[in-house]
């Protein structure tokens, strides 16, 4: 299956969504709405000028501090994560399952990677602890 294939598949819905933040007890307007379905279906982790950029013809009125504010209501309520790999880059993440990233040096890109028990089962130091996230990046070409 390809990448496309793949992410077409794993889309939510926008009815799916606006119930996610309304349980989330986030008010689902238009706007919000649309960054979070922006930002959950995107497999690209974009940044806030991404998003602002996507949506701005849609959303007339929309602002980037609008993108900005809305998108760190989304990360404390955990319904997506920032992702910071080096000081001067972030961007955003819609999969909040535990997973790796893996940024090229060169193109920028970032991948989604699986972190597996067996994986973490390698790391040592770990008995005795119990595991609810892990966070690792990976830089390289």
């Amino acid at each position: 299956m390809q990448k496309q294939e793949r992410f077409e598949a794993n889309m939510v819905s926008r009815a799916e969504l606006k119930e996610e933040l309304i349980k989330a007890g986030i008010r689902p307007s238009v706007q919000r709405l649309a960054i979070f379905e922006y930002v959950r279906n995107s497999c690209e982790h974009p940044t806030a000028e991404v998003v602002y950029e996507a949506l701005r013809d849609e959303l007339g009125s929309l602002s980037l501090t609008t993108v900005y504010n809305t998108l760190k209501l989304f990360v404390d309520a955990g319904l997506i994560s920032m992702l910071t790999i080096d000081d001067t880059f972030r961007c955003f993440d819609g999969n909040t399952a535990s997973h790796a990233h893996f940024r090229c040096d060169s193109c920028g890109k970032i991948v989604d990677l699986a972190i597996t028990n067996k994986f973490l089962s390698m790391v040592d130091g770990l008995e005795g602890f119990e595991i609810k996230d892990a966070q690792l990046y990976l830089k390289g070409l």
